[in-house]
């Protein structure tokens, strides 16, 4: 059975609700945006969205779980991070504790003390495992004593997961392609158990975002759908950029349309700048920082304009200054 798609019009505003300590916000999903996930779902194949940071790729995701009524289960990727940690991870300090303490005791049957410190004891489930096979996941956590992803209030299992891989330039070139592996075979193995089994009836929708810090690997690109998100270059294109996407985030009782152009205006004046000095120019994130930082400190349009003047530099110019400018 194919998978249920992306059923919006373009330019919709999916509101974000703030859930587990990422704030609340608001994304346009395009027509670009609808299509690259209508083409990774109805494939079975990975999205990756590139583009500059705050431009909304991992807001896709959220979006994207939002508008489907899904969980989404998001990884953060550091250069630490191994292709196990997007499938299982092993909670050592805890397995350590308790042969510790079990072998304080000196006493007891063995056998109940080699299945207390078992491996699978210790495993806890990661994004893949949640989006391959729920129904095992939650048994896992429970075995576990870890927090299922947060589920919203009408969700069932036959929906489905987003899962959200962040920023995997970070990461070594085989993490990229352990989760291709994975998600290719829809299966992967568990230390102390059976391996997990995609289940196909609920195929998920897996996001990845790259910053562009390293380069993938070809053939790793050459297995997902590509989705870009480009700021405009051209200045009346990049004003209403911004300001359709201030006017998602805030209504005109918080900013008139003033204030959205001025602070566009900013944004647009310090990219040229910085782009002129060969260093990263302010975008989509700062501009809404800036308007947030107005909006909760003063509530006219003449108090937030003149505040406007007076913050601008902390959000925009982060670099320091050229000898002699």
């Amino acid at each position: 059975m194919p998978a249920a798609l992306l059923n919006c019009k373009p330019n919709t505003t999916i509101p974000l609700p703030e859930r587990g300590g990422v704030p609340a916000s608001a994304h346009i999903l395009d027509q670009e945006s609808i299509d690259a996930v209508n083409a990774a779902l109805a494939t079975g194949r990975p999205l990756l969205v590139r583009g500059e940071p705050g431009t909304g790729k991992s807001q896709l995701a959220r979006a994207a779980a939002e508008a489907m009524g899904r969980v989404l289960v998001s990884h953060a990727v550091d250069a630490r991070t191994e292709t196990r940690d997007l499938l299982w991870s092993v909670d050592a300090v805890a397995r350590l504790a308790e042969a510790q303490v079990l072998g304080a005791m000196c006493e007891g049957d063995l056998a109940e003390a080699k299945r207390r410190i078992a491996v699978g004891e210790f495993v806890h489930p990661g994004p893949l495992w949640w989006a391959f096979d729920w129904t095992s996941a939650l048994e896992q956590a429970k075995r576990t004593g870890v927090s299922a992803p947060f589920q919203p209030d009408d969700w069932t299992v036959d929906k489905g997961v987003v899962v959200l891989v962040d920023e995997i330039d970070k990461a070594d070139p085989s993490v990229p392609n352990g989760l291709l592996d994975a998600l290719g075979h829809g299966r992967f193995d568990v230390p102390g158990r059976e391996p997990v089994v995609m289940d196909r009836s609920q195929k998920p929708l897996v996001i990845i975002t790259t910053n562009e810090e390293r380069a993938l690997p070809d053939a790793f690109l050459r297995r997902c759908w590509v989705l870009h998100l480009p700021v405009p270059e051209d200045l009346t294109q990049l004003l209403t950029y911004l300001k359709d996407r201030g006017r998602a985030h805030f209504t005109a009782d918080d900013l008139t349309d003033e204030v959205l152009s001025a602070a566009a205006q900013m944004v647009a004046k310090d990219r040229q700048k910085a782009k002129g000095r060969g260093v990263s120019a302010p975008g989509l994130a700062e501009y809404i920082d800036l308007l947030h930082a107005v909006k909760e400190q003063e509530s006219t349009q003449a108090a937030q304009l003149t505040l406007l003047i007076r913050i601008g530099k902390f959000a925009l110019e982060k670099h320091p200054p050229e000898v002699g400018a």
